[in-house]
């Protein structure tokens, strides 16, 4: 909402609350009443044996479903992430050896993790333009990358910024109708400016006639001008999967490819009108440029070397990979970079402005590469009214009494406000964010650390380190179409409830 003496503002975002007692969610309800039954059963028998089968529930449901830390995780959660990691470190998973001394095929340099099976196919779409279509067999998925040419919003009126944002709401809401999509990802990636497209550039236009005095000047520029800049990257993804519909039978690859081939102008000419000006489909070359950088940031300096020179390197798909990775509990090395990913486990409360994201988003001094991701997963127009009617059910219920906190009653009226917004005609997304922070040197990850900790409270949200799943976490923060919900064992209804 927005008056004439004031900026618009945005906000209402919501997590969908699992219906049960308090803070137990169903899953918790559930065990709470089984046990409780189990107890009655046992008093019939013996009033000794029930109370200690009570105490004993009470012991081990208490801490696991009532105690939640700060970013909303129960203890139940924690013990389970707990275990997996140390299941996994015995078993060797966190470290990764590829090469001709590795564990790989053939001596490949694959990807780590969720991404060892993906592959990239070479396509064109409807508008001639070529791009790369990257695989995963895991999950059935065909994701494209998009470049976009980001204008930034320094000396723009807020009208045009209003336009922007309606238009980029727009374009989220369309995903909805667009067939099998899955998921959608935005990353924004900084980094150091090495000077070679500027010193290629004026190379390439200085004339040999001009004067020494303008001569001059460009050079100094050249010189001078990379030391301290950055180079922002911007970057969406948009994942279709191969299955029109749960159990079905998954198209080919050709029928995939022809499929987005055709949908791909739709959805660049949709993003430029969102503000993110020239948006054009990377090629399979520029996406395993990409990744290789992500985790050897040492070779963006030979590539773009070779770039400036005329000479690009070809990056082979099976060589895009790390030759050493190794995940510790609360960090990721990989080949010559350090890195730490965070997730958001809360959205901002309240009512925000537009530039909320900027310092999260910009350049800093600590961190050497910082890439920001926010992924998108859109429900359908028929999911979408049952959601929002089931979540405003479950917000009233939680209010019942005339005791109701403050917090409940907001909610009731936003999730009122979300069923209204939905029945007129707006779309319903999920969306997560990560933050990944990249660094040469174990030595320099607690400055980075601290420089992400202090941008997030201006940005207005919670980030939570990925202990635990910081090589997964660092995976799907790239442009590589990873959904990490589809890659979890524990089926969706079950996570919902608790």
């Amino acid at each position: 909402m927005a008056t004439a003496d004031s900026e618009r503002t945005y906000g209402n975002w919501r997590r969908p609350a699992s219906p049960g007692i308090g803070e137990l969610g169903l899953l918790g309800t559930l065990l709470v009443l089984g046990g409780l039954v189990a107890c009655v059963i046992t008093m019939m028998v013996s009033l000794r044996a029930a109370l200690i089968l009570a105490a004993v529930l009470a012991f081990v449901l208490a801490p696991m479903l009532l105690l939640r830390d700060r970013h909303g995780r129960t203890g139940l959660q924690i013990a389970v992430a707990r275990l997996s990691w140390l299941r996994g470190r015995s078993s060797g998973r966190h470290l990764y050896r590829s090469g001709p001394l590795g564990i790989t095929h053939r001596g490949a340099f694959q990807l780590p993790g969720l991404a060892a099976a993906s592959h990239v196919l070479d396509a064109t779409d409807s508008r001639g333009r070529d791009f790369g279509l990257i695989v995963v067999p895991a999950t059935g998925h065909y994701t494209a990358v998009f470049e976009a040419s980001v204008e930034g919003a320094a000396l723009v009126d807020g009208d045009q910024v209003d336009t922007w944002v309606a238009h980029w709401g727009q374009w989220l809401a369309g995903l909805a109708y667009e067939p099998s999509l899955v998921a959608a990802t935005v990353t924004v990636e900084t980094a150091p400016d090495l000077g070679t497209r500027l010193r290629r550039e004026v190379a390439d236009n200085l004339s040999p006639d001009a004067p020494d005095l303008a001569a001059t000047v460009l050079n100094d520029v050249v010189r001078t001008y990379p030391a301290g800049s950055a180079q922002v990257s911007t970057r969406i993804a948009v994942t279709y999967a191969a299955n029109l519909r749960s159990g079905g039978r998954p198209r080919s690859a050709e029928a995939m490819t022809r499929e987005i081939a055709t949908r791909l102008p739709g959805l660049t000419a949709g993003l430029s009108m969102a503000g993110a000006g020239a948006c054009r489909p990377m090629t399979s070359a520029e996406i395993a440029e990409a990744i290789r950088i992500a985790y050897d940031p040492a070779s963006h300096r030979v590539l773009e070397a070779a770039r400036s020179g005329g000479e690009p390197v070809a990056q082979p798909r099976d060589h895009i990979g790390p030759a050493a990775a190794q995940e510790s509990w609360d960090h990721y090395r990989h080949d010559s970079g350090v890195s730490v990913t965070w997730a958001m486990s809360e959205a901002p409360r309240g009512e925000v402005l537009a530039p909320v994201l900027t310092d999260l988003l910009a350049p800093h001094r600590d961190v050497t590469r910082k890439r920001v991701s926010l992924l998108y997963r859109p429900y359908d127009p028929g999911s979408a009214a049952r959601l929002v009617e089931r979540d405003r059910k479950d917000a009233r219920f939680r209010i019942g009494g005339a005791n109701a906190a403050a917090r409940d009653t907001v909610a009731v009226a936003a999730a009122d406000q979300s069923a209204r917004e939905e029945a007129k005609g707006a779309g319903l997304v999920r969306f997560a964010m990560l933050v990944t922070a990249t660094v040469p040197r174990l030595e320099d990850l607690p400055a980075a650390v601290a420089a992400i900790d202090t941008l997030a409270p201006s940005a207005r949200v919670r980030l939570r380190r990925m202990y635990g799943a910081q090589a997964a976490a660092f995976a799907a923060a790239l442009p590589l179409g990873l959904v990490l919900p589809d890659h979890l064992r524990i089926p969706a209804f079950v996570r919902e409830t608790m």
